[in-house]
């Protein structure tokens, strides 16, 4: 068996993370032979020596601390990692799956570009309903790492915050058996999207839209979505709640009408672009709202013009950011008195809005909007 931990800056996470992995191991697999690669992309912290220092007490399992040529990535920051995720994220693997995706508990304001856009597209476009298509823990087979290894990806932004997107669509696309593996509450190094998410937010939806160009013949066809198996035993977890900085989210948009409404005028719908202006100007930010009809026809439409301006690619994605900020100031108003399961269900129902409104997106990608 092997695990495999990134590291770009992890410091004492790795601690943890390594524990952590080292234990389930023990604990579920004592008699097979494992080895634990900690590798980092060129960190000039003290992560590789911190890595170094732990021990791994066990005959059967070894430890290697290594640095990749190449494009750095991300590292992993979890600080809720027990022994029970190993057996979870393997087990299927021995049980005939090859792509096993985490199914996390989270707080209803965390993981926003998950539940503003990935979520949501790998849903409506590719039709299986992955929760976490993003997650960064993941389990899969010899046969599926095999056939990562054969694209050509890895000297591409797809091998920065891109590349759980990547794994997930490609896993999907290839025809490969997929599961998705519960493992409790995530905690980690978490962002307030009202702070600076650019580069995970970039990096996340140029690979999408990217791979909707690659794709297209594949999900252009595809129809409704399904369930995915959800595996492993429950792990009984509250996630902690937390603020986020609804005025500095709405100053940003406001910000960005002044910087790209131009260009938002040139993109979306006539109507969607006057909502949006009218927003801008509203001043009740308790009563801040962007419908999600507005914003999937954005998303639709921000998809296109990508798939249309080749050479300004990542600056289309970057005048997309405010109007990201929009919609999760408004997700904050309208989780406000929701609890766990109200959300997950209020998740779902813009899942669906995604996915009812795909005949729209067909239309524009087939007419080159």
């Amino acid at each position: 068996m092997l695990l495999a931990i990134p590291s770009y800056y992890s410091g004492s996470a790795l601690i943890h993370v390594i524990r952590s992995v080292a234990k389930g191991l023990e604990i579920n697999y004592h008699n097979k032979k494992a080895l634990i690669i900690v590798s980092d992309g060129g960190s000039t912290d003290d992560s590789r020596e911190i890595a170094e220092r732990v021990e791994i007490n066990s005959f059967n399992m070894e430890k290697i601390v290594m640095i990749y040529r190449g494009i750095p990535g991300k590292g992993s920051d979890l600080i809720s990692i027990t022994p029970d995720w190993i057996k979870n994220v393997l087990e299927p693997v021995f049980s005939g799956y090859d792509f096993v995706a985490p199914y996390y508990r989270r707080y209803k304001l965390d993981g926003t570009v998950t539940n503003t856009i990935a979520y949501n597209l790998t849903r409506a476009l590719y039709g299986l309903r992955i929760r976490q298509p993003i997650g960064g823990d993941f389990g899969i087979s010899s046969k599926l790492a095999r056939h990562y290894l054969e694209q050509d990806v890895w000297e591409t932004d797809v091998a920065k915050f891109g590349i759980d997107i990547y794994m997930t669509t490609t896993a999907i696309v290839d025809g490969f058996n997929i599961c998705q593996a519960r493992l409790g509450v995530k905690v980690h190094g978490r962002k307030d999207p009202a702070g600076d998410l650019g580069p995970m937010f970039r990096q996340v939806i140029g690979t999408t839209f990217q791979l909707m160009s690659v794709y297209d013949n594949f999900w252009s066809k595809v129809k409704n979505s399904k369930d995915v198996p959800i595996v492993g035993e429950v792990m009984d977890q509250i996630p902690a709640q937390f603020e986020i900085d609804l005025h500095s989210l709405v100053d940003y948009f406001r910000l960005g009408f002044g910087n790209f409404g131009e260009i938002w005028e040139r993109i979306l719908e006539p109507s969607d672009y006057k909502t949006i202006k009218e927003l801008v100007k509203d001043n009740e930010r308790g009563g801040f709202y962007l419908p999600i009809e507005v914003w999937v026809r954005s998303v639709y439409r921000y998809a296109a013009a990508y798939a249309n301006t080749p050479r300004q690619r990542m600056k289309i994605v970057d005048t997309l950011i405010p109007l990201y900020y929009a919609r999760v100031a408004s997700l904050v108003i309208e989780l406000k008195d929701k609890n766990p399961e109200e959300s997950e269900m209020h998740f779902e129902d813009n899942a669906l809005v995604f996915e009812s409104m795909k005949e729209y997106l067909v239309n524009i990608w087939r007419k080159g909007a």
